[in-house]
């Protein structure tokens, strides 16, 4: 599967447009490291367990949007982003999207 943030494929011809597809995770906050991040923030530095949670859930909501699109028989994402935001304070939503696409090398 081809992902790209472009909104075209430089080389490729689209062939179809398939629609909007999206991978989503909705991840509940850990106390502990809740708790380590609010004291690691007092210091500075990079909050290690939280950027590799944010990694991991990253990497989950991209496979998720990627099988959305295989489902459609899509060769290609274009104009993927990510997107999150929190609700009630406690939990983060994140979301991978993008156009699902045919696309084939131009001759």
């Amino acid at each position: 599967m081809i992902i790209s943030t472009m909104n075209d494929l430089p080389g490729y011809e689209i062939d179809e447009v398939l629609g909007e597809v999206f991978g989503l995770t909705v991840r509940s906050r850990n106390l502990g490291s809740q708790f380590g991040a609010g004291l690691k923030s007092l210091v500075g530095g990079e909050l290690k367990g939280m950027t590799k949670a944010l990694v991991d859930s990253r990497d989950q909501v991209t496979e998720r949007c990627v099988q959305s699109a295989e489902e459609k028989g899509a060769t290609a994402i274009l104009a993927f982003r990510f997107d999150t935001s929190e609700i009630g304070g406690t939990w983060t939503e994140i979301c991978a999207y993008g156009t699902a696409v045919r696309a084939r090398k131009a001759s």
